[in-house]
C-alpha cells in the first residue's frame, strides 16, 4: 500500500511539475529563512547561558537621579563587591571587573598590541564558568601581578614553549606579569570578552574605601531561592550606612539632605542573561543586543512559515479540480476516505522532503552572506541536532501544508464529480482569500517596516549634528608621543593640506573618554547635576565646526582660562542660567582633577552637539582647559593617501614603536549605528523574499479561479469578450484581497514603527506617503503576479476550454 502511495505520489509531482515547482520554491525559501532566523535568535537568546550558574548571577548596578536627571551606570564603586558578600547571606559570593582595553604587551624584544586587557579578582573563576587548559583556577589570580591568556594570545606570544610560570610587561609599567594560566577563550556569546586577564591583587583603585567614584563591573552569586527584588529592597540601608558618611563628608549635608533636594542614589540588580538583550545602563561594555529585534524576526520566521504553508494551500487546492475524476474513481472502487488522506498527506510529504533537501543546500550557500551582514558566527552542519531540528521542521510544515488539502480533496463526492458537476466551494475559497490577505498584511507591513529603517538610517546620516563629522582624523594613540606629541602636531599644522588640529581624546563619536562630574552653581548646591566633562584645548571647538552661541572660546592668552569653562546649552539649562546670567557665572565642580569643590567661571556656552548616540538626547556637558593625549585633525580634501604617508613619514621619525594608526570620525559615526544599519539591511533580504513567497500564493490563487472559471471564460470569449476585459475580470477580486490587507496592515505598522522610532530621542516622521507608497508597491506587485496568469487564460483557446469532457 505505502510502495502504491509513493508511486502516485511521485506521478502526481511529474505531472503537474508547474505547480511542484512552485511549491518546492516557496517551502525551500520558507524553511531556508525561518532556519537561519531561528539560528539567530537562539544564538542572542543564549549569551551568558554558558556559565554553570547563570540563573543565580546578576551584576549590581548604580542608578540615581539628580536634578532631574536619570543616571544609571553598570560600573559601581571599589567596595560594593566585598559589601555585598559581607552583609547579606544571600549573595553567595561576589567579584569585579575592570576593562582596560587594548593592550601592549612586551615579552623581550618584541611588542604585542590590542590584545583586550581586563583586570579580575582572585575569586571570578568561582562565579563565571572559564576553565583553565593549564593552571589552577583557585590560585591562579591569588597573587599581584599574575595573568591567565587565552590560549590564542599564549600562542602568539611563546609559540609552542609552555608558557606557564614565564613573565610578560603589560603597557610598558616596568612591572612583570607571571602567567599562572590558560584558557581557551571568552564564549562569543559573552556580554563582555578579554584575552589577558589580571589579577587586581595590590591594584590600588581596588583597594579604594571610596563609595563616591569607581568604575568596576561586579557581579553577584545569589544563593537558591533568592528573588532579585527582596534583595534589592535591602538596598537604601546599605547606602545609609557607607554612602551617607562620605556624602556628609565630601558635600557637606547628610543623605537626607541631599534627597530633600530631590536627588536619589542606590543600586539595582539585572539579571546576567538579561544583560545583552535588556541593557540598561549608559556604559556597557561591549555593543548590546535588542529584544525588539529578536522578537520582530522571530514573527518574520513564523510568518514565513506560514506564507510558504499557505501557498501551499492555495496551490492544491487550485489543481483540485484536476484531481476530482481521480478521487471519484478511487472511491467509486473502495477506497475510504482515510486512504485518500493519507494519499494527499504522502504527496505533501514528499514535496516538503524536496524542499528540505534544497534548503539545506540554501541554508549552507546564505548563512556566510547572513553571517557577515548580521555580523554573526552561526555555524550550519549536518549532525544529529541539525538533522533532528530540520526533520521537525518537515513534520511541522509537511501536516500544516498538507492537511487542508488532504481533507478538501477526499471529501469529494464521488457521483456529483463522474458526472463532471464539482462545484466551487464558497466556503473554501473565502479561507482562500483570507490567507491571501493575511500574506499580504504581513508583506506590506514588511515593506512599511523596511521604509521606516531606511529613512531614519538617512535621517541619522543628514542630521546637523552640532559639528562637522566629514574631513575629520582622529589619532587616538598620539599620546604615546608624550612630550613629542605637540612637536607632531605643529609638524602636521605645517601641511597645506591641514587645516586644524587639536589636543584632546574626547570624541564626539567613536570610543572616547566620558568622565562624569558632578557640579552645581556657586551657593546652589540642590541644583546639583550629574555633567559629562571634556578635556579640551583652544583649537577643539574651531576644529570640529562647533559655534559658540555665547561668551567665548578658550584662548591661549588668557591665563585665567585655566578655571573657566565651556558648557553646551543642555549644560546651562540644567544649572538654572540664562542667557542674562550665564556668562561670568560661578560654578563649582566637586571632583574636579585639580580638587575636590573646585571653583569655575563659565566663560562660554557652545552650542548642542550629538556627543552620543542619537537614541539619547543631547546631555549636560562641560569643557575644560585640559588638553588630554590624543589628536583631532581637520583635514583637506584631496590627496589624502599621500597626507597619510606624510603623517606616517613624521609619526616613525619619532621611533615610539608604535605603529601610526587613525580613523576618519564620519566613519566611527556611522559606527555608532551599526545594529540599526544591519537590521534595515536584513529586513530588506526578508521583505523582498517575504513579497515573493507571497506572490506565489496569489499566483496559485488566481490559477485556481481560472481552472474554476475556465468554461465561462470561453463562453466570454466567444461572445466577444477582449483579452483585457477578461484578465480585468480575474484580477479585480485578487486586487480587491491586497487593498483590504493594505487597510489591515496601515494602522499595525504604524503602531510597530512609531514603537521603534520612541526609541531615538531624535527621529524622523511618520509620513502618510509611506503608507501610500507601500500600498502602490504591493498593488503594483500583486498586479504583474496577476496579469501573468490572468492574460494567460484569457488568451487560451476557448474551443479547447468549452469542448465537452
Amino acid at each position: 500500500m505505502l510502495k502504491s502511495y509513493f508511486k502516485t505520489a511521485w506521478r502526481n509531482l511529474k505531472k503537474n511539475r508547474v505547480f511542484s515547482l512552485i511549491n518546492i520554491a516557496g517551502l525551500s525559501v520558507g524553511i531556508s529563512v525561518c532556519y537561519i532566523i531561528m539560528l539567530y535568535v537562539q544564538d542572542e537568546l543564549s549569551f551568558d547561558r554558558y556559565n554553570k550558574h547563570a540563573d543565580r548571577i546578576a551584576r549590581i548596578q548604580f542608578k540615581a537621579n539628580l536634578n532631574g536627571g536619570d543616571i544609571r551606570e553598570a560600573g559601581v564603586m571599589a567596595p560594593v563587591a566585598a559589601t555585598l558578600k559581607r552583609d547579606f547571606p544571600e549573595v553567595e559570593d561576589a567579584t569585579r571587573l575592570m576593562f582596560f582595553g587594548g593592550a601592549t604587551v612586551t615579552l623581550g624584544p618584541k611588542k604585542f598590541k590590542n590584545d583586550l586587557l581586563a583586570g579580575g579578582d582572585p575569586n571570578y573563576f568561582n562565579i563565571f564558568t572559564l576553565p583553565l587548559i593549564e593552571g589552577d583556577a583557585a590560585t591562579a589570580l591569588a597573587q599581584s601581578h599574575t595573568v591567565v591568556l587565552s590560549k590564542e594570545v599564549a600562542r602568539k606570544y611563546f609559540g609552542a614553549a609552555d608558557p606557564v610560570g614565564k613573565a610578560i610587561e603589560i603597557n610598558g609599567d616596568s612591572v612583570l606579569f607571571k602567567v599562572t594560566g590558560i584558557f581557551d577563550k571568552v564564549p562569543v556569546n559573552s556580554h563582555f570578552h578579554f584575552d589577558i586577564l589580571a589579577s587586581m591583587v595590590g591594584f590600588a583603585p581596588a583597594l579604594s574605601d571610596s563609595w563616591m567614584m569607581g568604575t568596576f563591573y561586579t557581579y553577584v552569586l545569589l544563593r537558591k531561592g533568592t528573588e532579585l527584588a527582596a534583595l534589592q529592597a535591602k538596598f537604601p540601608a546599605m547606602v545609609e550606612k557607607y554612602m551617607g558618611p562620605q556624602i556628609q563628608r565630601e558635600m557637606g549635608m547628610s543623605l537626607q539632605q541631599f534627597r530633600t533636594k530631590g536627588n536619589e542614589l542606590g543600586f539595582t540588580l539585572q539579571p546576567l542573561t538579561a544583560i545583552h538583550l535588556h541593557p540598561t545602563a549608559t556604559n556597557e561594555l561591549e555593543p548590546a543586543g535588542n529584544s525588539s529585534y529578536v522578537y520582530i524576526f522571530g514573527a518574520i520566521a513564523v510568518f514565513m512559515l506560514l506564507i510558504a504553508c499557505i501557498n501551499f494551500v492555495n496551490l492544491a487546492t487550485a489543481g483540485a479540480t484536476k484531481r476530482a475524476k481521480e478521487v471519484g474513481v478511487r472511491k467509486v472502487i473502495g477506497s475510504e476516505r482515510s486512504q485518500l488522506v493519507a494519499q494527499f498527506l504522502l504527496e505533501s510529504a514528499l514535496l516538503v522532503a524536496i524542499a528540505m533537501a534544497i534548503s539545506c543546500a540554501l541554508i549552507y550557500a546564505a548563512l556566510p552572506v547572513f553571517n557577515e551582514i548580521a555580523g554573526k558566527s552561526l555555524a550550519f552542519s549536518l549532525n544529529l541536532q541539525t538533522a533532528g531540528m530540520l526533520l521537525g521542521f518537515g513534520l511541522i510544515t509537511g501536516i500544516a501544508a498538507g492537511l487542508y488539502p488532504a481533507f478538501f480533496l477526499s471529501s469529494f463526492k464521488p457521483i456529483s464529480v463522474l458526472k463532471g458537476r464539482l462545484s466551487s466551494n464558497n466556503n473554501g475559497f473565502g479561507l482562500r482569500s483570507g490567507l491571501v490577505v493575511f500574506q499580504f498584511v504581513i508583506s506590506v507591513s514588511l515593506i512599511i517596516g523596511t521604509i521606516v529603517v531606511y529613512r531614519q538610517m538617512n535621517f541619522i546620516r543628514n542630521k546637523d549634528l552640532g559639528y562637522v563629522k566629514e574631513q575629520v582624523m582622529t589619532i587616538p594613540n598620539s599620546y604615546l608621543l608624550g612630550n613629542n606629541e605637540r612637536v607632531f602636531r605643529d609638524m602636521m599644522l605645517r601641511d597645506p593640506q591641514v587645516l586644524n588640529a587639536t589636543l584632546s581624546f574626547y570624541k564626539p563619536a567613536g570610543p572616547s573618554n566620558l568622565n562624569n562630574t558632578m557640579m552645581y552653581p556657586k551657593g546652589h548646591d540642590n541644583l546639583t547635576t550629574r555633567m559629562i566633562g571634556y578635556h579640551v584645548d583652544e583649537q577643539y571647538i574651531p576644529t570640529l565646526g562647533m559655534k559658540i552661541v555665547a561668551g567665548r572660546n578658550f584662548s591661549r592668552g588668557m591665563s585665567t582660562d585655566s578655571t573657566g569653562v565651556v558648557l553646551n546649552e543642555a549644560g546651562a539649562r540644567a544649572l538654572g542660567l540664562t542667557a542674562s546670567n550665564e556668562i561670568g557665572a560661578d560654578v563649582v565642580i566637586e571632583n574636579s582633577d585639580r580638587g575636590t569643590n573646585h571653583p569655575y567661571k563659565v566663560i562660554g556656552v557652545v552650542k548642542d552637539f550629538n556627543f552620543q548616540s542619537l537614541h539619547f538626547a543631547i546631555a549636560p556637558l562641560i569643557m575644560t582647559l585640559e588638553p588630554e593625549g590624543g589628536l583631532i585633525v581637520k583635514v583637506r580634501t584631496g590627496d589624502i593617501s599621500g597626507l597619510l604617508g606624510r603623517m606616517k613619514k613624521q609619526w616613525d621619525t619619532f621611533n615610539t614603536g608604535e605603529p601610526f594608526t587613525y580613523s576618519f570620525l564620519d566613519a566611527l559615526y556611522d559606527k555608532t549605528y551599526n545594529t540599526e544599519e544591519k537590521t534595515g539591511s536584513i529586513m530588506d533580504i526578508f521583505a523582498s523574499l517575504t513579497v515573493l513567497v507571497a506572490c506565489l500564493g496569489l499566483f496559485g490563487l488566481v490559477t485556481f479561479t481560472a481552472e474554476q472559471r475556465v468554461k465561462e471564460i470561453g463562453v466570454r470569449k466567444v461572445l466577444g469578450a477582449s483579452v483585457s476585459q477578461i484578465t480585468r475580470m480575474l484580477s479585480a477580486d485578487f486586487l480587491k484581497l491586497v487593498l483590504i490587507a493594505c487597510l489591515i496592515a496601515f494602522p499595525i505598522s504604524w503602531w510597530g514603527s512609531a514603537k521603534w522610532l520612541q526609541t531615538f530621542a531624535y527621529q524622523t516622521t511618520l509620513g502618510w506617503w509611506i503608507f501610500g507608497l507601500a500600498g502602490c508597491a504591493a498593488l503594483l506587485i500583486a498586479l504583474i503576479t496577476l496579469s501573468f496568469q490572468a492574460v494567460r487564460a484569457a488568451t487560451a483557446n476557448p474551443v479547447s476550454s468549452l469542448r465537452a469532457d
